[in-house]
């Protein structure tokens, strides 16, 4: 079994292991700095590891063929293989023709598809013959990686596929021509050219995606189907049946279904799902099985269930969050009923059952006769293989120990029992004196917070409550894994629910602990929390008298067509409905302690965001403060920045707060 981790709490550089289940060793496979090489990281990988959110360097990737006996992977550009059956298992070298993007092996472990300078190669193991593959002399067109709202928003991170037998790609165009630009600048070094990106802001035209067939000798074939209908690209995979793609609208609310003919490009409808708000995109959806049954979900009132062949196989109230693994007749997914914790579920020619116990998130990595079990709960991380009449082995865990430990009490608030955590310093015994509350959601569409597992944000939340805080993390309306009405909630307003729910668990919790001082409460959050946390002062200063905004999405309009479309529609056709989930409207009411902080080097929420927050606030005399983050992309992570900005946040609560 191959991994990746570092070889300690507080390293930062990726390793390849192996962990022979065999005997139970672990053992060292590639550490970056034995391969000889100080280059520096091609642009497209930088891009495709913030997509990511990829924080660490070295090996942060790696790819294999079905049998796991060839593995290739890239360090700053350059491509390497691993040979395991080799009696040494040295890693390497492999000539390119350039820095290397996101290499993939074939299935059969003969050759690998990559991409270097916006064109997509082939090159042989056997004999390092390199073939270019697909390229094109316009600087806006790029081969075989995905374009931003793709990797961002869609969560399809790759531009190129193989085919089971190796002898076929599948290979994405993206024209940025359409595209708007905007230029990223480093104020801190004036001297430095500003990044130019295409960034497709709502309203605004997005790239031109299409997919491409080509057999390894030349020949290539468009994948066709009605782009103008159907501008989204969504999901590409290939099984022993051909390609299999996803198509939406731009509008979000159709999801096609195609099957496609590598041979001639023609395409033929297999299943259309609608729905009058959007159709979420659910990760591993759609696939077939050995048979050719769809495997796919649909959204049956407030339950999101899994379908397979077109039948429902999943009970209501129980929440499908992805397919993992689609074997023979066999479909391995995640789902939920209680939204505080995420299990392994298996649904074969038997029926339907329960693989993982425990509250936590269970997921896993499987292949027959053994499974992966991953997971997370909040007495730590477990990493298990599990096979057939063996006893299980575990994967050594080596991440750091937080200095606190998380006191979480589980509460659930109001009518609409929102899970929620509140955390509350070691010190405080009951009948002491009410807390001043620090809130500190996420509260959007993208994650949850209010989940049973071990969590920075939960060591981060304790911290905070060390200092004299009662820290309340809820998960309100819009958030994933209580079904798509809970999650729809906020369709053409991603303000007002999520807002009051909020609201709804702060007072629910003062009623359930008495331990709350609701005459000084503050909200703290980072990109929707962010915006979250400015709208509580902006919107509810009655019950919010101070908050912390970091790299909030302040303007609607500025945000990515498909990620904001998707809950507000088109700007051009909803103008009040953008202004209504944009905090620039709200600006001019602001009259509590308002600190703003954002990463300038930040491509997804651009700093922007924040400057023309600031800029009406200004133009309206309401004082606040704005705390740039040099060199910071959208989640800042340099030690330093980090425990600077939250000594400053701490500083500014307690003088905000008058404590």
């Amino acid at each position: 079994m191959l991994f990746l981790r570092t070889r300690g709490a507080e390293d930062r550089t990726g390793c390849l292991w192996l962990l022979d289940v065999s005997d139970g060793q672990e053992i060292l496979l590639v550490a970056p700095e034995n391969l000889g090489d100080d280059g520096p990281v091609p642009e497209a990988e930088l891009v495709r590891r913030e997509r990511s959110r990829e924080r660490t360097a070295g090996v942060v990737a790696y790819s294999t063929d079905r049998a796991v006996r060839h593995v290739v992977f890239a360090v700053k550009g350059d491509l390497y293989q691993l040979d395991l059956d080799s009696p040494d298992r040295r890693p390497e070298l492999v000539p390119t023709a350039g820095p290397v993007v996101d290499p993939r092996i074939d299935p059969s472990g003969r050759r690998v598809a990559y991409v270097t300078g916006r064109a997509l190669h082939v090159v042989e193991l056997a004999d390092g013959n390199d073939r270019r593959l697909a390229a094109d002399p316009d600087p806006e067109v790029a081969w075989g990686l995905p374009e931003h709202v793709a990797a961002e928003s869609m969560q399809r991170n790759r531009g190129h596929w193989w085919s089971p037998d190796g002898t076929r790609l599948l290979a994405a165009r993206v024209d940025q021509t359409p595209v708007q630009r905007w230029w990223i600048a480093d104020p801190a070094n004036p001297g430095r050219k500003p990044r130019e990106i295409a960034y497709p802001a709502a309203g605004t035209p997005n790239a031109i995606v299409t997919l491409h067939a080509f057999d390894l000798s030349g020949g290539s074939v468009e994948v066709r189907w009605d782009r103008v209908g159907y501008e989204y690209l969504t999901s590409v995979g290939w099984d022993s049946r051909g390609p299999l793609i996803g198509v939406q609208a731009r509008d979000q609310r159709t999801l096609q279904v195609l099957a496609a003919d590598p041979e001639s490009g023609e395409t033929r409808l297999v299943h259309e799902q609608s729905d009058p708000a959007w159709v979420e995109l659910i990760a591993g959806t759609p696939a077939r099985t050995e048979s050719g049954r769809l495997v796919h979900t649909e959204d049956a009132g407030e339950t999101r269930r899994l379908t397979v062949g077109g039948e429902a196989v999943t009970p209501d109230g129980l929440q499908v969050r992805a397919v993992l693994d689609v074997s023979g007749e066999a479909v391995l997914f995640e789902a939920n009923d209680e939204p505080t914790e995420r299990h392994l579920w298996l649904y074969d020619e038997t029926g339907l059952r329960k693989l993982s116990e425990g509250a936590g998130i269970h997921t896993r990595s499987r292949v027959p006769g053994a499974l992966l079990m991953v997971s997370n709960t909040e007495s730590g991380r477990w990493f298990v293989v599990q096979r057939d009449g063996r006893p299980d082995q575990t994967i050594t865990a080596l991440n750091a120990k937080p200095g606190l430990t998380p006191r979480i009490t589980w509460l659930r608030a109001g009518e609409l029992q929102m899970r929620t955590a509140l955390l509350l310093p070691s010190w405080y015994q009951p009948g002491d004196a009410p807390l001043p509350v620090l809130m500190s959601p996420y509260g959007g569409s993208a994650s949850q917070l209010a989940v049973r597992v071990t969590g920075a944000w939960f060591a981060t939340a304790q911290w905070y409550a060390e200092a004299g805080f009662a820290v309340i993390i809820a998960d309100g309306r819009g958030t994933p894994g209580r079904g798509p009405v809970w999650e729809k909630a906020v369709h053409l307003d991603t303000m007002t629910a999520p807002l009051e729910d909020q609201v709804t668990a702060l007072h629910s919790v003062a009623e359930q602990t008495g331990a709350l001082d609701l005459t000084k409460v503050a909200m703290r959050g980072w990109s929707y929390g962010g915006l979250l946390s400015a709208a509580a002062v902006l919107r509810r200063p009655d019950v919010f008298h101070a908050a912390i905004a970091g790299a909030a999405p302040s303007d609607s309009r500025m945000y990515d067509t498909h990620w904001r479309e998707r809950f507000l529609g088109h700007p051009g056709e909803n103008p009040e409905v953008y202004d209504r989930s944009s905090l620039l409207t709200y600006a001019a009411g602001l009259d509590r302690p308002l600190l703003l902080v954002h990463g300038l080097a930040d491509d997804n929420v651009v700093a922007a965001h924040t400057l023309r927050l600031s800029a009406a606030l200004l133009a309206a005399g309401r004082q606040h403060q704005v705390l740039p983050l040099s060199g910071a992309t959208h989640m800042p992570t340099d030690a330093a920045t980090v425990e600077g900005l939250m000594l400053h946040e701490l500083r500014f609560l307690n003088e905000a707060l008058g404590l």
